[in-house]
């Protein structure tokens, strides 16, 4: 079974009503890319394609569905949080460009 194979179906062990998940070879590792749902998204809301290379030390690791789960999960919480349109933190920057503008 190939890299991109293996990752592949650990995916179809893994559904959720929001996202969906791919994998596509790249290199000697694999690219995961993660969706949001058509379904779910509003038409005037850009919502990027998440996308994480897998190396080819966490896809020949004995326990590779345990890292390829945490992988996963941290990709999910980076993605949604790359999702902010806005945050306190952007807020100086915000007021920033205001003040220019005036």
């Amino acid at each position: 079974m190939t890299r991109v194979e293996r990752v592949r179906e650990q995916l179809r062990l893994y559904e959720h009503p929001l996202l969906e998940f791919s994998a596509e070879p790249s290199g000697d590792g694999v690219e995961l890319l993660i969706n949001f749902k058509a379904a779910f998204s509003d038409p005037t809301v850009k919502v990027h394609t998440y996308s994480a290379m897998l190396h080819p030390r966490d896809l020949d690791h004995p326990n590779f569905e345990w890292v390829f789960q945490r992988m996963l999960y941290d990709c999910l919480h980076d993605y949604f949080v790359e999702m902010f349109i806005r945050t306190p933190q952007d807020q100086k920057e915000r007021q920033r460009r205001e003040r220019a503008g005036d």
